[in-house]
């Protein structure tokens, strides 16, 4: 009988060797004990959705510890696209703004009561526990966020399996390689989402869909331009999240620490004064058009438009003949069937 409890350390995208020390000794310290499974498996925002990590997990039906380099918000709506769902677990072990360790917990902000896509949403009562590794300063601190996990569940681990917990190499924890590359998409936080479609018709790519309940999905997540968070700041409720994004709140960060309301703006990037998210999302969903239409345009072996065409001004071109913006964008609009 497998155990009710399955620990997964997702491990980051780097090579970096004090990374996966420090992973390799969580998943040390935790197996060799007969009531936690431990699986490792590689960055959980690269695996592929039909690759043997994501097939392992969807097979684990019990409750779920997850370690990784990522926001707990972020993980946990990683594995739910990935029809790993579950209630989200309280842990002790979080980051604050600055990305050090703190003790306290961190809360989502006060919303006032309006109807989330999660509240229409049938949700397994099993728990999943999502815990950045960031904040793992030591493994005897994980062992301890662990036991309280098993308290918290009922299935507190005798002191005899705490002993085997250092390593007696009776159950070796289990590591599952995927043929993986680093991915770029967009990730949707049903626990805030209200579905008001603002995405979809922001989005220019056909990353965003609808499903056959009319909710917002994530339907072609490769479509999405890699840097490219434009879509998550014309949100309203904060609720499109980048796993890979630098800034905090656009990476899955809670918008509320130790009670206090983040300035969102700061998060996002700080735009000019006179600014708005909306002027800031347009202008980064405008580059990737550009960009777009610049690498169709060195990929296409259809001549350029004619210098000579009727009624356009051709003194101050170029001599390379490249197209200005405009057309770089109308280019671009075109290919994209708008």
């Amino acid at each position: 009988m497998k155990p009710e409890i399955t620990v997964v350390v997702s491990q980051g995208p780097s090579h970096d060797p004090t990374k996966r020390s420090r992973e390799h000794e969580i998943a040390d310290r935790l197996s060799g004990r007969g009531d936690l499974e431990v699986l490792v498996v590689p960055h959980l925002n690269d695996l592929r959705p039909d690759g043997d990590s994501l097939g392992a997990l969807r097979q684990r039906t019990g409750h779920l510890i997850v370690f990784s380099w990522l926001y707990p918000r972020a993980a946990h709506w990683i594995l739910d696209r990935h029809r790993i769902s579950g209630q989200r677990g309280t842990t002790r072990l979080h980051l604050d703004t600055d990305g050090e360790p703190s003790d306290e917990t961190s809360s989502d902000p006060q919303q006032e009561p309006v109807e989330r896509v999660i509240d229409t949403r049938t949700v397994p009562t099993r728990a999943i526990y999502c815990i950045d590794l960031r904040a793992c300063t030591s493994a005897d601190a994980v062992l301890q966020e662990v036991e309280h996990i098993l308290t918290e569940t009922g299935m507190r681990a005798s002191r005899s399996s705490m002993a085997a917990s250092e390593g007696n190499g009776s159950r070796p924890w289990r590591s599952i390689a995927d043929d993986i590359q680093r991915r770029w998409y967009p990730v949707i936080d049903f626990g805030r989402c209200t579905n008001c479609m603002e995405c979809i018709d922001f989005c220019l790519f056909g990353v965003y869909g609808i499903d056959e309940s009319d909710t917002i999905l994530v339907e072609q997540p490769d479509n999405c331009r890699k840097g490219c968070p434009a879509c998550s700041r014309v949100c309203p409720e904060n609720a499109i999240i980048f796993p890979q994004h630098k800034s905090p709140a656009i990476a899955g960060a809670s918008s509320s620490i130790d009670g206090l309301k983040v300035d969102l703006s700061q998060l996002f990037g700080k735009p000019e004064p006179d600014q708005h998210s909306r002027q800031v999302a347009q202008q980064e969903r405008d580059q990737q058009l550009a960009a777009s239409a610049n690498q169709s345009s060195d990929s296409s072996s259809i001549a350029p438009p004619s210098q000579d065409a009727p009624g356009r001004d051709t003194s101050d071109d170029t001599s390379d003949g490249m197209n200005d913006d405009l057309d770089k964008l109308i280019n671009a609009l075109d290919q994209f069937d708008l």
